[in-house]
């Protein structure tokens, strides 16, 4: 794994090789390869020259045959280098892609709430995954496509230059010029295949919010409205396709009129020399056999151009993540929460999301270690932002939050939500088994602890008659279970975590009455001995709270017991009376 942290601020150029220092060997194996096979493909013509000027004119055919010979074993061993060079080459195209794919998904993992919540998950997977696939194609062929027909032209020109500089110099004027086409072509291409990696990830996106809700669409009966949708985006991606196409077509078609105008210009020029006596039928000859070894670096630029500007558009878009700052960090001088009691205090609290809307404004509360706290109110009256505040899920507009008298910006991200778990009423499951999905909450705990998690949590003999017992597969998003499985399933995590703060977003708002029981009697065992903050619309759930909040319109309207409440008569008995009814 690539664990060397690197400058994202640094120049793409420099960043993109700094993936290679890892590989240097293979690298290095490969650029010996590139330089031999180009050293071969100037040997040929020049060894052509020299068997028809000295060799066969002064019959030496013992030398010619010996030196044909030897020609011979020089591609063979060239065909050996670009084995190497496919081989080689591409493994370390692949182990570049993987570490900088390492690379993005880890840097993923800091981002905040607000990043996904500004980004779908399709566009993102299509940026860990379509977006770097030719990464792999630039990392291997790129620099040895740039070697070898760097070395071939200049040592081409070189070599001829010593046999008629005049028409060498000519081939040399026309080189720069299709050098100057390609770069002109280069801006144009790059930014039609930025467009069309943004097709592709729209495409990715629609497809993976699809099949996400391919229940919901087939119980509205909806599948024509996701077609339309998925149409829509794909007409999109072909128009931005055909246009990268239009412009590789100029290329291309410049490209062909380039490298054929060569042997045009050779043929005429190099025979207006003959006629002057300038030059001589031989010298034409090698002339043209190095004209055929130009075609073919100046095809591999061309092609290489190609892959350049598919490889750039993905690290560009690569660099565009990485360059994303998490918007909560850790302060440099953080440090580990330890096992925290759990009083926790807001001080003037308000919050407010990167748009300007207000969701919290000027919030005090205090909630003592071990006490079971209720939030109730009207939905969006900043409930649930509230408990996301407390483990830095987002970082407060204003004032501060201390948990045991500490801010906790001062604790380390990572230990302060060890001690705190969430049960939601959306419980997100992974594609796996009962035992993996349990021991999410805690990776390093044994079986023993895993089953007595689910013991606490009342659903270890439900997993025991499944047909595989805790190795049972509970399919994508845990679709083979039911709310109430899934919900007892997400306690026995926050049993196995054992956190000293426990957050109940709405943990049994979707489920009947029966089961809703149930989960209550195993919520209740999960919070003794903690602090608890507890969100729920069924207020029913909530009697037992030692101190309930009422939050609306950004405010602690009313806080106090139940039967505190009651006797108020406010906004929480009102909200009581209406339950009722």
């Amino acid at each position: 794994m690539n664990t060397v942290k690197k400058d994202f601020s640094r120049h793409p150029f420099l960043l993109f090789f700094s993936y290679f220092k890892p590989h240097r060997k293979l690298f290095a194996v490969d650029m010996l390869c590139a330089v031999t096979a180009a050293a071969v493909d100037l040997i040929f013509p020049y060894v052509s020259k020299k068997s028809m000027e000295l060799y066969l004119p002064n019959q030496l055919f013992r030398t010619f045959f010996i030196v044909m010979g030897i020609i011979i074993i020089a591609y063979i061993f060239r065909s050996a280098c670009y084995y190497v060079i496919t081989v080689i080459g591409h493994k370390m195209g692949v182990l570049v892609e993987a570490d900088m794919r390492e690379d993005v998904f880890r840097h993923m993992q800091d981002l905040s709430f607000s990043f996904y919540d500004n980004n779908r998950t399709g566009v993102l997977m299509s940026r860990i995954t379509t977006d770097l696939f030719d990464i792999t194609e630039l990392a291997h062929h790129g620099p040895e496509n740039v070697v070898i027909s760097v070395l071939t032209l200049v040592g081409a020109l070189a070599v001829l230059m010593t046999v008629q500089w005049q028409l060498a110099l000519v081939l040399a004027i026309l080189i720069p010029i299709f050098i100057f086409f390609i770069l002109r072509q280069r801006v144009s291409m790059l930014n039609a295949n930025l467009e069309v990696k943004r097709k592709t990830a729209e495409i990715n996106a629609a497809i993976e919010s699809s099949i996400s809700g391919i229940r919901t669409a087939k119980a509205f009966v909806n599948e024509q409205a996701e077609d339309d949708k998925f149409k829509k985006s794909n007409d999109l991606f072909k128009t931005a396709k055909v246009g990268y196409y239009k412009t590789l077509g100029l290329f291309q078609s410049g490209m062909e009129f380039t490298v054929g105008i060569m042997q045009v210009v050779v043929i005429t020029f190099g025979g207006f020399l003959i006629m002057r006596g300038q030059m001589g039928y031989i010298e034409l000859i090698t002339f043209s056999l190095y004209v055929s070894t130009f075609l073919s670096p100046i095809r591999t630029l061309a092609s290489f151009m190609e892959m350049f500007m598919q490889g750039s558009a993905g690290f560009s878009r690569f660099l565009e993540i990485m360059r994303t700052e998490p918007a909560v960090k850790d302060m440099p001088d953080a440090f580990d929460a330890g096992i925290l009691r759990g009083e926790i205090r807001y001080q003037n609290v308000s919050f407010q999301y990167d748009d300007g809307t207000e969701v919290l404004n000027n919030i005090n509360l205090t909630i003592n270690a071990g006490e079971s706290f209720a939030l109730v109110g009207p939905s969006g009256g900043g409930k649930t932002t509230m408990c996301h505040l407390l483990p830095r899920f987002y970082d407060v507009s204003s004032g501060s939050i201390t948990i045991d008298g500490i801010d906790i910006r001062k604790f380390t991200q990572d230990s302060l939500r060890r001690n705190i778990g969430i049960i939601q009423q959306d419980v997100f499951m992974f594609a796996g088994t009962i035992r993996e999905n349990i021991r999410y909450g805690r990776p390093d705990a044994t079986d023993e602890e895993v089953i007595a998690a689910a013991i606490h949590a009342e659903i270890h003999k439900e997993i025991l008659e499944m047909p595989d017992g805790y190795d049972t597969y509970i399919g994508e998003r845990g679709v083979m279970l039911s709310g109430g499985q899934k919900q007892r399933l997400s306690i026995a995590r926050v049993f196995l975590k054992n956190p000293p703060i426990l957050i109940l977003d709405e943990a049994t708002s979707a489920l009947d009455s029966v089961t809703e029981q149930k989960i209550q009697e195993s919520l209740e065992v999960l919070s003794k001995g903690r602090t608890t903050i507890i969100i729920a619309h069924r207020l029913s759930t909530i009697r037992k709270a030692d101190r309930i909040a009422v939050i609306e319109k950004e405010h602690i309207t009313e806080t106090g017991s139940h039967d505190e409440l009651m006797i108020l008569g406010g906004k929480y008995a009102a909200l009581q009376q209406a339950q009722k009814q």
